[in-house]
């Protein structure tokens, strides 16, 4: 072997080694960055001639396990999905409250049908005929709560919806500009695994929203499918449309064309949790906003319906008309059972019993359509309305099993049902949050070890002062020769 040659040789070594330590300080330093996939450095023997010509760097290499980044996404999308409809049904569940709690439907019930045997006991008693106007009110007041929160829980969905949307296009528009930002790189001999750091975090982001499969492509480029099958990204990036309403009321279904659907590139696509886009934080919120929420809506209202029912029965009070609206009303009118929608959020105490709004108390005791006060020890009327309260009866509306229920069963079934949906979706949860913290940790083992990278580091001195000491040597042969 030549001077020349052995000097040439020693020379790449230097390089090879020079850049081996600038990806191991790399490693080192971004051990805790997000997102930054370990590098390596890709060297092979180089000829000339048939003979040795030292050492050529390939480049630098990410070291990505895609399978289990893939299924890591998938778990992610899971479990923010899971983590939206829990949330949706412990806040349900708290404004309902726990039997016995003080503020809980079946407490307000509860303490309804405790005020209307006290004030049969005592008829002629104004306190606790009030102590009963108060109770009822509570009872409305909280129905009223409820559905009240549940317009604000979808109309939260519907802002959500739109702010999702637009992280969505916002985040594919980027990785379809990292994309040829790469593919730019690469053409002019740079390396583009920086990039491609920044571009996996925005697909981790994208997966969170709605759950995706990445597609290799030529020259590190990228494809994204979601597991529905829609393509969002395949050579540009498709355009999610969606249009928000501001207020969400009870009666605005999508069916209707009161709501917003999604579409891609102008073409309508289902919004079901199991449609093309769900499966992530999309289909939750969609299912919250279309589904979740307007089912709770209907249970509510069927409780409403069966208690407006129950004291508007001319059997509990003898003296009202027929059709004439009972103790509990629809926003002041009888029941409509055409117009069951919202009713939670309409029902009132009728006005006849309440002295603030031009009415008398006496009415509870003699009842809403008795011309003039009777006689104050009469309880007749009062004990008729505890009998409605606990009168079983079978639901008229709503998802309810076909059985006889009192007013205060039924609250607890609707209870029952809401609290056995959050602890399904709680499991869920649970389940989805540990197969994506293993995976985490699996995709953690496949970064960067700092001890590891140090070991590396030696390797690296070692090689590039033996490149050094035969630069030396050979320095000191022609040295050598030159005094000759």
């Amino acid at each position: 072997m030549s001077i020349s040659s052995s000097l040439s040789n020693a020379l790449s070594g230097l390089s090879a080694a020079s850049r081996a330590a600038d990806v191991v300080s790399s490693n080192t330093a971004n051990a805790l960055t997000a997102g930054y996939a370990r590098r390596e450095l890709s060297l092979s023997s180089q000829t000339l001639g048939g003979d040795g010509a030292g050492v050529r760097i390939n480049g630098v290499n990410r070291s990505v396990n895609q399978a289990v980044l893939s299924d890591r996404r998938l778990a992610d999308s899971e479990t923010a999905n899971s983590s939206v409809k829990t949330d949706f049904f412990a806040r349900f569940e708290a404004l309902l409250g726990e039997p016995g709690t003080a503020g809980s439907l079946t407490s307000q019930l509860a303490d309804m049908e405790s005020a209307l045997i006290e004030a049969s006991s005592r008829p002629d008693s104004e306190a606790r005929l009030a102590s009963v106007l108060n109770a009822a009110e509570g009872v409305t007041d909280l129905l009223n709560s409820l559905s009240a929160d549940l317009e604000q829980v979808r109309t939260q969905a519907d802002d959500s919806i739109e702010d999702a949307v637009a992280s969505l296009n916002s985040s594919l528009g980027q990785i379809d500009r990292l994309n040829s930002a790469i593919l730019a790189q690469r053409a002019s001999g740079h390396d583009a695994s920086a990039l491609m750091d920044q571009r996996q975090q925005l697909v981790d982001k994208v997966a969170e929203i709605v759950p995706i499969r990445e597609v290799a492509r030529d020259n590190d480029q990228i494809s994204l499918f979601t597991t529905g099958g829609a393509i969002l990204l395949e050579g540009n990036a498709a355009v999610i449309g969606f249009s928000p309403v501001g207020v969400v009321t009870p009666d605005m279904t999508l069916g209707s064309g009161a709501l917003s659907g999604l579409t891609i590139n102008g073409t309508p696509v289902p919004t079901s949790d199991s449609g093309v886009l769900g499966g992530g934080t999309l289909g939750a919120l969609f299912a919250v906003r279309d589904g979740l929420a307007p089912g709770m809506q209907t249970q509510i209202d069927a409780f409403a319906r069966d208690l407006v029912s129950r004291f508007q029965d001319p059997a509990v009070d003898a003296t009202l008309a027929v059709g004439a609206p009972g103790l509990f009303t629809d926003n002041g009118a009888a029941l409509n059972t055409m117009d069951e929608v919202g009713l939670a959020g309409r029902v009132s105490v009728n006005a006849l019993v309440d002295p603030t709004r031009g009415g008398d108390l006496w009415r509870l005791r003699d009842g809403l359509g008795a011309t003039s006060a009777g006689e104050v020890g009469n309880a007749s009327t009062l004990t008729a309305l505890a009998g409605a309260l606990t009168d079983p009866r079978v639901p008229a509306s709503g998802n309810f099993i076909g059985a006889t229920r009192s007013a205060s069963e039924l609250a607890a079934d609707l209870l029952s049902q809401v609290s056995g949906a959050r602890q399904t979706s709680e499991e869920q949860q649970s389940y989805a949050t540990a197969r994506s913290e293993t995976l985490t940790e699996l995709q953690l083992a496949d970064g960067v070890d700092t001890d590891h990278e140090m070991q590396v580091l030696l390797q690296v001195e070692q090689a590039y002062a033996a490149n050094a000491r035969v630069i030396k040597t050979i320095d000191e042969m022609i040295q050598q020769l030159l005094a000759l």
